[in-house]
């Protein structure tokens, strides 16, 4: 993949397109495979200084209902409060507190992600890969990113055992964002 260098000029404000973006996880299942899913409703915005990047900011919502894991039975439970509570948490947020460069194309963004009412600090490398302008004239940039979490430390507890050692769901789980932002007019 060919990736440009931010330059001054991609600074602003923006806001995620939901329509080409994406917000996943994956975790393990039965300790033999990874089952994938991800949020289909949420909503972010963001402002991106290329030249002072510890003057970015990011903030995300999730609807937290919008899990799909493409099957209908696991994502009710996923709903439950067995997982996520989410009739009484309908909503997922992170919130950064600071960005910082790592290098031309990477930026370290820390922030306070909230589930079930829970806040703890997480820290996404995202990977800068690419602006454009598409053919409506939105100015787009790219950023990609993943970070892995224990999804105990936010009270998402719910496991069984297995019969031969084990459990049915890994506690880590990897958080995946690629994101499509378009500046703000």
């Amino acid at each position: 993949m060919t990736t440009t260098v931010p330059t001054p000029d991609l600074s602003g404000d923006y806001a995620i397109d939901p329509t080409h973006s994406r917000i996943g996880f994956v975790a393990r299942h039965a300790m033999v495979t990874k089952v994938r899913g991800a949020f289909n409703d949420f909503a972010g915005t963001g402002h991106f200084d290329a030249a002072e990047p510890s003057n970015s900011s990011l903030s995300i919502t999730i609807q937290a209902t919008s899990i799909d894991t493409r099957n209908a039975d696991r994502d009710n439970h996923l709903r439950s409060n067995d997982f996520f509570d989410m009739e009484t948490y309908p909503e997922i947020t992170y919130t950064s507190t600071s960005v910082e460069a790592v290098d031309a194309t990477t930026y370290r963004v820390t922030g306070d992600l909230a589930i079930k009412g829970v806040t703890k600090p997480v820290t996404i490398d995202f990977e800068f890969t690419g602006a454009a302008v598409d053919p409506y004239g939105n100015h787009r940039i790219g950023l990609e990113g993943t970070v892995a979490v224990n999804r105990k430390d936010w009270g998402v507890n719910w496991n069984a055992a297995l019969e031969a050692g084990g459990v049915l769901v890994s506690e880590n789980v990897t958080l995946e964002f690629e994101v499509s932002a378009i500046k703000s007019a």
